[in-house]
């Protein structure tokens, strides 16, 4: 179980790591949505006033933290939040599209969660 932890842990940490990096060696294409459409407006706010670089900045971090076996948990604490984000972004505002990214982006850290559950048991006393 340990091996397969470490795994996942680092395919995960590498996810995010591989997603927030070429963002600031401005290295990713802007995604092209239809103009006026949902996403299109979504994404405009986000990257006009700033906040993609914050949520890149914590994904990075989060993903290095996740990486690092002593840290793992406060980097999934960090990721938590930007994952439902990923999630809900995908099923409010893309209408599912790229199911097969958010069975990995569920999946990974829900066995995380599950190999660790007695280190987080202690936040849900």
């Amino acid at each position: 179980m340990k091996i397969a932890t470490t795994i996942v842990a680092t395919l995960l940490g590498l996810l995010f790591i591989a997603a927030s990096v070429p963002f600031f060696l401005h290295m990713m294409p802007e995604p092209k949505f239809d103009s006026g459409s949902l996403p299109a407006l979504y994404m405009g706010s986000m990257g006009a006033s700033g906040y993609m670089g914050f949520v890149k900045a914590f994904e990075l971090i989060g993903g290095v933290l996740v990486a690092i076996p002593r840290m793992r948990n406060f980097g999934l604490l960090i990721l938590g939040p930007i994952m439902i984000n990923i999630l809900a972004f995908s099923h409010f505002i893309m209408k599912d599209e790229g199911l097969a990214g958010n069975a990995v982006i569920a999946l990974l850290p829900a066995f995380l969660l599950w190999s660790e559950r007695r280190k987080f048991a202690g936040l849900l006393r």
